[in-house]
Parts: structure tokens; C-alpha cells; sequence
């Protein structure tokens, strides 16, 4: 969410330490061109050609955006098979406060077998439901309810085998998404926290202390490890690899480093006055803290939930008001692990990758995409978010500033250009060095690559 003033960069700060069916994907229709290439370039060049006006998303000069796939049922997270296979996850629709029946969420599969940039066709490998999908030693993973199930599969099928339940009886309520990732045998599984600051009971009462220490730890807030193979378990079976992570909807392995992750962690909210908030601070302090952490994970590490906040204003981890913070002092936090850099607060991050292709120019080489969704946590100041940011890195530093990759997709919580508000969730990186761009509110794919300056 933003404020009505320019938006405020922060600088990077450094590190311490199962049957099948087919559907046809729908087309875009365009709107007027913003910052594209000549949408006929591509196909001059042997390639897709470009959405009319880049699909109504502003992109970086010589970036070329195509509607890959739309009106898809709230997609989330995806992974890209060998062949270039998009995998995606997708959430449930209706029920709860829409009063509308349930309808499941599933995971499909998109082609593009001819090459025009667009899926060719959206198959449903399986009923799903959640925000997590890997792939991993012959096997598709996928959340499902409060589970996380497995399915033998093989690359370029288009069904997959019986569901083998990995994980079971997830906790539920508060953050209860339970995204995670695979790697060298290992389930790393965000466990996000019940509550938005350790307090306690369904209620948030204003200027009232959280429980020291706070029990929540103990099963929630952090990073737990599965054994990928291993049938059957429960969340008490798993192992904290890192704790202080309100929640870690943004989550992925560092590919230049096999023992660590990144995440992008959403902040607590409510440091604002009431009725607004819960505690002291103004409206825009409210509004702008925390910044939305970029955590390099290793294991061991603790990033401070809930005793501990990013300061944007201080530049530092500062002590939550619940555990008797004033907005300066550190005394909770000194032995916390600081994050490689902070976003603008509230701003939602859902999907962080290490970009690892060589078709994007060089300067976006081994740097940070990061998929934002927005969030309501700005109010009374207007909404923001609603971006794929870039941050460039060196290893597991940052460096620099980030700037914005792709914009347009809803501005202020209003409708994107084609008149339907789009918000991103997901990202991936295809087999040609492309990205793509899931958008879980319209259901929108989209794919950007890069046809040159």
C-alpha cells in the first residue's frame, strides 16, 4: 500500500552471518502500447510477437510482454519443468465471506507448443490447494487442504500418478499458507505465525503487551525441513531451520548457495495510532514500518519475530512496542540476524528468484526478482505493492537499490489497464531465460523476455 508522497528507496544493509482435462487459453485483447517494442518486432525476429502494449505492464526498455495465460481459478505459485512446462498451483474460489459454493483449486499444466508466447492449451493435473509446487527427483509436490502431497511424475506428461500425502494435519489459522520448496531431498516449509504479534487470543486489544517469551515459537514463525521421501509425517516430525519469520510467502532456494534460502518476509502491521492501529506511531509510521524484509536463511538464523521490527527510519531491527519497544531502542534485538535489504512496508511480498538465465542483460545476472501483492496494512493511506521489483545483488548482498521491473498491473487497488485488477503472486523462470508473472487475482500469465535495446 502507499502513501500519497514519493515512494522511499531504502538502501541495502549489510549481512551478518488424478484425471486430466483440457482447456483453451483464453487470448488478450491489448490496450494502447506503454514503453513495448513494436508488437511485430518479435516475430521479425523468429520470436512471439509482443502483447499490444506490453499487456498494459510497464517494462524495462527493450522487454517484451505476452499474455501467456488468462482467467486462470487464483494461481499462485508456479515451478518450470525440463521441457519449458509451466506448473502452477492455484487457490480455491468462493466459499467464506463470498456466500458462493467452494470451488477446488487445482494444478495445471501450460504448453506452448508452436512458440507464439501463449499456452497453447491449460491442462488440470490435480486437485490442489495452497500456495507450494516443486519438482523433484521424478515427482510433482504440491499443497493440498493442510497437506502436502506428491505425485509420481514424469516431464512432458499430462497426467500424474496416484497422490502420496508427504505432510499431514498442517496447522491452521493466521498465516497458514505453508509455501515451501525442495532441494537435494529436503522439504523446507514456511509455518507461518498465528498472530501478527505474539499476542494473544483471537482479539488485538490496543497498547497491550505479548507474552514473553512467546510460545508461538516453539511450532510456528519460522522455517521447518521434511524428509522429501518419507510418507506420513506430521509438523512435529519437521526440524526448525530458522525461526523470527512472521511469515515467508516469498521463499525460495538460493541457487548460488546450497545450504541457504531467500525469503521475503511479510511485516507485522498496527504500528499506527488507533483506530487505525495498536500502538503510537502516526499514520505514515504506520504505513511505511516495518520494511519488508529480504532474508538471506541459513540455518539457525533468528530474524526476531516478534520482539524485533525493521525500522526504516533507524535502519535497524528495533524492539516491537508489545515487548516494550519506543520506536528506537534495540535491547531485543541485538542478537537477531539483520535482512540483506528492506522494501517499502506492507507492500506484501509473495515470490522472490535469484535470476540465473542469460537471455535478460547482463546487470539483471544472479540479482533478486521479487513478485509484490499489496496489502491493506498502509490504511489509512492509500494501498501500493502491485509490482515485480529487481534487486541487484552481489552473492548474498545486495547491491544497490531496487528498482521497479514491472508495473501496471493495479495501481492503488484500482483496475489495470483491461479494466480487471490484477495482482502478482507468483514467479518462475522459463527454459529460455524468460520470466513469468503470476497474477492470482484475474488469473493472469504472463511472460516477459527480453528482445533487446
Amino acid at each position: 500500500m502507499q502513501f500519497t508522497k514519493s515512494l522511499r528507496r531504502f538502501a541495502p544493509v549489510a549481512i551478518i552471518v488424478g484425471s486430466a482435462f483440457a482447456v483453451s487459453a483464453a487470448s488478450y485483447g491489448g490496450s494502447a502500447a506503454i514503453a513495448a517494442p513494436p508488437a511485430t518486432s518479435g516475430a521479425a525476429q523468429g520470436q512471439a510477437p509482443c502483447a499490444p502494449g506490453n499487456a498494459g505492464l510497464t517494462l524495462p526498455s527493450g522487454f517484451c510482454a505476452t499474455i501467456f495465460a488468462d482467467s486462470l481459478q487464483s494461481p499462485r505459485h508456479a515451478v518450470v519443468a525440463p521441457n519449458g512446462d509451466l506448473l502452477i498451483v492455484g487457490n480455491p474460489r468462493g466459499g467464506g465471506r463470498s456466500g458462493q459454493p467452494l470451488s477446488p483449486g487445482s494444478v495445471f499444466l501450460l504448453r506452448d507448443a508452436n512458440g507464439d508466447g501463449k499456452a497453447d492449451n491449460v491442462t488440470k493435473l490435480a486437485v490442489a490447494s495452497g500456495s507450494g509446487i516443486a519438482l523433484a527427483d521424478g515427482y510433482l509436490y504440491s499443497s493440498t487442504g493442510r497437506a502436502i502431497v506428491r505425485y509420481r511424475y514424469t516431464t512432458g506428461s499430462t497426467t500424474v500418478g496416484a497422490a502420496d500425502t508427504i505432510i499431514n494435519d498442517l496447522p491452521t489459522g493466521g498465516h497458514a499458507a505453508n509455501n515451501f520448496v525442495v532441494r537435494a531431498g529436503t522439504i523446507y516449509m514456511n509455518i507461518g505465525s498465528r498472530s501478527n504479534a505474539c499476542e494473544p487470543g483471537p482479539q488485538r486489544t490496543p497498547r497491550t503487551p505479548s507474552p514473553d517469551p512467546c510460545a508461538e515459537l516453539e511450532t510456528r514463525a519460522g522455517i521447518w525441513t521434511f524428509d522429501a521421501n518419507k510418507s506420513g509425517q506430521k509438523p512435529a516430525d519437521g526440524v526448525r531451520f530458522a525461526t523470527g519469520i512472521r511469515n515467508a510467502l516469498a521463499l525460495n532456494v538460493d541457487p548460488l548457495n546450497p545450504n541457504a534460502l531467500l525469503v521475503a518476509m511479510h511485516g507485522r502491521d498496527g504500528l499506527q495510532s488507533p483506530p487505525n492501529g495498536l500502538w503510537d506511531g502516526t499514520n505514515e509510521y504506520g504505513a511505511e514500518n516495518p520494511g519488508e524484509q529480504v532474508n538471506h536463511v541459513m540455518k539457525g538464523d533468528d530474524f526476531g519475530w516478534p520482539y524485533c521490527y525493521w525500522s526504516v527510519d533507524e535502519k535497524k531491527l528495533v524492539t516491537a512496542p508489545e515487548y516494550g519497544g519506543d520506536q528506537k531502542k534495540t535491547d531485543r534485538c541485538d542478537d537477531k540476524k539483520v535482512p540483506l535489504y528492506s522494501f517499502p512496508g506492507h507492500w506484501a511480498p509473495m515470490d522472490i528468484l535469484r535470476y540465473t538465465g542469460t537471455s535478460f542483460p547482463q546487470e539483471y545476472r544472479n540479482g533478486l526478482f521479487v513478485a509484490f501483492h499489496g496489502s491493506w496494512n498502509r490504511a489509512p493511506l492509500p494501498n501500493d505493492g502491485y509490482r515485480v521489483s529487481y534487486l541487484p545483488m552481489n552473492g548474498a548482498r545486495a547491491n544497490g537499490a531496487h528498482k521497479d521491473f514491472a508495473v501496471g498491473f493495479s495501481k492503488l487497488g484500482m483496475p489495470g489497464t483491461d479494466g480487471r485488477l490484477h495482482r502478482p503472486a507468483g514467479l518462475a523462470q522459463g527454459t529460455d531465460g524468460s520470466l513469468y508473472v503470476i497474477d492470482d487475482m484475474a488469473g493472469t500469465v504472463y511472460k516477459i523476455s527480453y528482445r533487446g535495446r
